[in-house]
């Protein structure tokens, strides 16, 4: 009874810590007797014990990987400084975990080398304009490389590129000679602008005024038309009201006197008399007899 509770308590022993279960986005590389054997993907799985190891825990998810600043020469010979960030993932966990010795390490050296061999074609102002066609490239080239080893490269970020002292001080002082000519040009097209509007606000006064004055002028002329006219009317309306009356001819004398007063009162020197001097004896004549009725 003993020997069987030892020897349960064994199998308990063996075959407990064979239960393996593996979690969402993990695989195990197991290996039977030395060779590889199997993956495993999440879910329960049960190895022989003494037989089966399990050589790999690798993580399916993506990595992103920071690696430290590396010295680069540019082709005009300035040497900076530039760290990397690398996402990858690893697509197949047999070659991650048999590719290489020591896979993060391999995939830094990979990186700083081709970084190195980008930089080397590009000169300063090209590396600093240049950011999206060195990711490019370089994941292209890293993807390419890492293939054997079971990795998918999906980005290559550049995220910081240090140029020594002396030349950041002189990128600075060019960048605040940019800033003031520009601030100089909008100024100078502010002020051209401002004198353009100025120019064609005078201008269009001007041409206000001058088409003010015009329809001032023009009104006036027509008032004045307006009011000969007025005036002939009246004059046509009197002959005609007179014709209309029938007028005798002593009506007529008379007219003519108060029309040679005002004449005689006005500034004309010279005063054209009738050449029928009967015709103004009888004026005479007709004027002393109303004086004498008076």
């Amino acid at each position: 009874m003993e020997v069987l509770l030892i020897l349960f308590i064994l199998a308990i022993a063996l075959i407990v810590p064979s239960i393996k279960i593996v979690p969402q986005a993990k695989a195990y590389v197991v290996e039977r007797i030395g060779s590889y054997y199997t993956t495993w993907h999440n879910g329960l799985h049960i190895k022989i014990p003494f037989i089966d190891r399990i050589s790999g825990n690798v993580s399916l998810k993506e990595i992103v990987k920071d690696f430290d600043p590396q010295p680069v020469i540019t082709k005009d010979n300035v040497t900076m400084q530039i760290d990397t960030v690398v996402y990858f993932q690893i697509t197949d966990p047999k070659l991650y975990t048999y590719g290489v010795d020591n896979p993060i390490s391999a995939i830094e050296n990979l990186t700083a080398t081709t970084l190195r061999n980008i930089i080397g074609d590009l000169e300063l102002d090209q590396t600093l304009t240049s950011r999206d066609l060195i990711n490019t490239k370089m994941r292209s080239i890293l993807d390419e490389a890492t293939d054997p080893w079971g990795v998918k490269v999906n980005r290559v970020e550049l995220k910081n590129i240090l140029p020594p002292r002396d030349i950041q001080e002189s990128m600075e002082k060019q960048m605040r000679a940019e800033r003031e000519r520009r601030e100089q040009i909008l100024k100078a097209e502010g002020e051209k602008k401002a004198s353009i509007l100025i120019a064609e606000g005078e201008k269009e006064s001007a041409i206000l005024r001058a088409e003010a004055k015009k329809q001032s002028e023009i009104k006036m002329a027509e008032g004045e038309a307006e009011a000969l006219r007025k005036l002939k009317e009246a004059e046509a309306e009197g002959i005609k009201l007179i014709k209309d009356a029938k007028p005798d001819n002593t009506v007529l004398t008379l007219k003519s006197l108060e029309t040679l007063k005002e004449l005689s009162n006005g500034e004309a020197n010279k005063i054209f008399l009738p050449v029928d001097l009967q015709n103004i004896a009888t004026l005479g004549t007709i004027v002393s007899e109303m004086t004498q009725k008076k």
